[in-house]
């Protein structure tokens, strides 16, 4: 990790249970995350390592809100999937990810 990275395990900072699309639906949402978590660190300049294992899994609701939010929001799709980086064992959550933040940009 270089100094213009930053790392961020989802399940050891922010829940281990992380559900729902906004705040309204609990404490561990999307958009409780993205704006918590994601958006200051990328704000600041940060590149992003996002270590997705120690989650107890991820409902798409979640992972739209959280990543496609961030296009929304106002980050280019490309330049989120140049600075984010995700860790997984399972290479199919790290490409719906993926896939959300594409399409948002579409």
């Amino acid at each position: 990790m270089t100094s213009s990275q930053k790392t961020v395990n989802i399940g050891k900072v922010f829940s281990k249970f992380p559900a729902g699309r906004y705040s309204a639906d609990g404490p561990a949402s999307g958009e409780k995350f993205r704006e918590d978590v994601l958006r200051p660190i990328l704000s600041a300049g940060f590149d992003l390592v996002i270590e997705l294992d120690d989650a107890l899994g991820y409902g798409s609701s979640f992972l739209e809100e959280a990543f496609g939010g961030l296009v929304r929001s106002g980050f280019g799709a490309n330049e989120l999937l140049r600075r984010c980086h995700f860790e997984s064992y399972d290479d199919s959550l790290v490409e719906e990810i993926r896939s959300y933040i594409r399409e948002a940009g579409a």
